[in-house]
């Protein structure tokens, strides 16, 4: 099977990223997950480390995995940004690699497939200058999904929200020539 590496961002719908990454790893794939410090406020390190089998990749600076960002981009074929906050698409968007989602992809080969799944209030998609992160990232060729339309946490209603795993999954499957 194939070498995912698997990213969450701040975001709630990282508890829906977490069945995603529990049927990734169910198909036979190797899944390394790497999260911000934000997407740790919503799921628990041990939730990530015991679905995925790996110890998480969260700190830049700790021993032993100061070049994991390197090491990391190489080994995977495939990236998945999944939720993708407005935050991080946006520090994406303008080459900022200040935390190990940032640091991971511009160390990025652009060749190899990078999907993202946005997951964000209907505001903050909306929001100009999300979209221009949006569509300066799929200019470089990151897949960028959809988002569903429907009820957000905070009590909106309106697109942001994030899609369907199982059509995730889906796309994963398709990004990595596996039907």
């Amino acid at each position: 099977m194939k070498k995912i590496l698997f990213q969450l961002s701040g975001s709630i719908a990282c508890y829906k990223a977490c069945y995603l990454l529990s049927k990734l790893v169910q198909d036979g794939h190797e899944v390394q997950v790497a999260c911000t410090q934000g997407a740790l406020k919503f799921v628990g390190e041990a939730t990530l480390e015991g679905l995925s089998g790996r110890p998480v990749f969260t700190d830049a600076y700790e021993k032993g995995r100061m070049l994991d960002h390197i090491r990391l981009t190489q080994w995977a074929d495939l990236a998945l940004l999944c939720p993708a906050s407005a935050n991080t698409l946006n520090r994406l968007a303008t080459g900022l690699a200040d935390d190990v989602i940032g640091s991971l992809f511009l160390a990025w080969n652009l060749k190899k497939p990078y999907l993202v799944a946005p997951a964000m209030n209907q505001e903050m998609f909306r929001h100009p200058a999300t979209q221009a992160s949006l569509g300066k990232l799929q200019g470089w060729g990151i897949q960028v999904l959809e988002t569903e339309e429907g009820r957000q946490a905070c009590g909106d209603f309106g697109p942001g929200r994030l899609l369907d795993p199982d059509v995730i999954h889906r796309s994963v499957q398709g990004a990595l020539g596996i039907q």
